[in-house]
């Protein structure tokens, strides 16, 4: 799995979101599991049903949390000599200039759209340098990618 980069306002706000559903959105939960229980028969009871489903789903999301924070890195590369997370990436595509921030779908920057590095374009040009040309297979089409710049985002 490729290292994985955030910017501070980023970790800031997935901390948050996982001490609020640990916390606040555990207990919400299990009242709401509660309440419903004490409607009756659980075989018939939708309420109880969509409670637990909520529940699993908050689960989820707190072990994928957990997974991410676990080994993250804040900042971003000193290095810009070859592609790696946490850093703006141009590139070019059937003629067409494109600029990304390289890093997780969790990120966010003011004025790029971020290129997870899982997906297949990030995957492929990983540790390439400016001017290199990468071959990208994608589940519906393979096309090259050429690298013309990389900076600090």
């Amino acid at each position: 799995m490729a290292e994985t980069w955030l910017s501070q306002e980023a970790h800031d706000r997935l901390l948050a979101e996982l001490e609020q559903l640990k916390s606040e959105g555990r207990d919400e939960i299990s009242a709401e599991i509660e309440e419903a229980r004490a409607h009756g028969d659980l075989r018939e009871n939708a309420e109880y049903h969509a409670a637990k489903d909520e529940q699993g789903k908050m689960e989820a999301r707190i072990r994928q949390l957990e997974h991410l924070l676990r080994d993250v890195r804040i900042g971003q590369p000193e290095s810009t000599d070859t592609v790696l997370p946490g850093l703006l990436i141009t590139f070019e595509v059937d003629g067409d200039t494109e600029t990304w921030l390289l890093g997780s779908r969790e990120d966010t920057h003011d004025e790029y759209p971020v290129l997870s590095s899982e997906s297949p374009i990030g995957q492929a040009i990983l540790q390439h340098g400016v001017g290199d040309t990468v071959t990208v297979e994608a589940p519906q089409a393979t096309f090259d990618v050429t690298i013309t710049a990389i900076a600090a985002s």
